[in-house]
């Protein structure tokens, strides 16, 4: 299978902050990758360099075969951007946006205009067309953006954390449609800090933090870097959660995790449910009140956790906020946006 997207040991520092640090990735044609990671572990700058926007200081990287740097009108011409905030003409209504975006991409008045029908009712925004997009809800916001940033039928979509911001049903369905995207052969890189998004979404998937990789592979073989099994209990108060973590801490193959907001607490152990009746009775007698109980698979917080010692969400370092600015226009010459 031919590699829509190929990078090779990107470096980019800005001042005394190195915001990638020698990144490998591919992205196979017509698939799906999941590029994970924190706030401020790269994501952004990654995006940013291959949609021509940021040149890296080292390194070097493909689109459809095109060289980001020597061939970057081409590029340009041969992708579509959606970034992590909508960046639409809030003055303009939904029509007039993907008309000018078409023209934009160099498309004749007539094309835009056919055009923007089409991925208006694609995107389920006929009834709002002709409304201005500053009455239009985040979420059907989201939709127009991204249907600005296929007008000129890109061979490769860039969605930098599609999702941020919207409520859960919005997000549910901005799923559907990037699923509705990828089965009709389009190459995707989507950045997300939303590790049930990347399970959903991804074929395959890079985890990237401070500016490196750190792990690759579909969801199971990331998974299984992790192994064993989670064995997960509520309690009905916060304070008791250190007397069950020490109670069952020899039950565990590796450090116990609390969070006191869920009164949870959760054990990597390999018994299976032998540990799970080892648990009920070392908490026999006790005060700890067991409101639920029970074994699951890792899951991607799981191996996030693992690998970078932090949760996904918390924020690491300037890197990416100093390559953010989703709503700088591509350069002179090209389409990306």
């Amino acid at each position: 299978m031919t590699d829509a997207i190929v990078v090779e040991g990107l470096v980019k520092r800005f001042g005394a902050t190195t915001a990638l640090d020698g990144v490998d990735l591919t992205v196979a044609e017509g698939s799906v990758l999941g590029l994970l990671g924190p706030n401020g572990a790269g994501k952004t700058t990654v995006v940013r360099i291959l949609t021509t926007l940021l040149r890296a200081d080292a390194g070097r990287a493909e689109v459809v075969g095109l060289d980001v740097v020597r061939d970057a009108d081409a590029v340009r011409s041969s992708i579509g951007l959606t970034g992590q905030y909508a960046a639409v003409d809030e003055y303009l209504t939904g029509f007039e946006n993907l008309e000018m975006v078409g023209r934009l991409y160099r498309l004749t008045r007539a094309e835009a205009r056919s055009r923007a029908g089409e991925l208006l009712e694609r995107f389920d925004l006929t009834g709002a067309a002709n409304r201005p997009a500053k009455t239009y809800s985040g979420g059907m916001r989201r939709r127009l953006d991204i249907a600005a940033s296929l007008i000129a039928r890109p061979r490769v979509l860039f969605l930098d954390e599609p999702t941020t911001g919207l409520d859960p049903r919005s997000r549910l369905s901005m799923w559907e449609f990037i699923a509705d995207l990828a089965g009709g052969g389009t190459t995707i890189l989507l950045t997300t800090q939303y590790l049930e998004e990347a399970d959903r979404l991804a074929d395959r998937m890079v985890v990237i933090d401070r500016g490196r990789v750190i792990a690759r592979g579909t969801a199971d073989e990331l998974k299984a870097q992790v192994g064993g099994q989670r064995l997960e209990l509520t309690v009905g108060d916060a304070g008791d959660l250190k007397e069950a973590a020490g109670r069952l801490r020899p039950l565990a193959v590796d450090e116990p995790r609390l969070d006191e907001s869920t009164r949870r607490l959760s054990l990597p152990v390999s018994g299976g449910t032998d540990d799970l009746a080892t648990a009920l009775r070392l908490l026999e007698g006790t005060a700890v009140e067991v409101l639920d109980i029970g074994l699951r698979r890792p899951d991607l917080d799981d191996v996030f956790l693992t690998l970078t010692g932090h949760v996904a969400e918390e924020a690491t370092g300037p890197a990416d906020d100093a390559a953010t600015g989703d709503r700088t226009p591509a350069p002179a010459g090209g389409g990306a946006r």
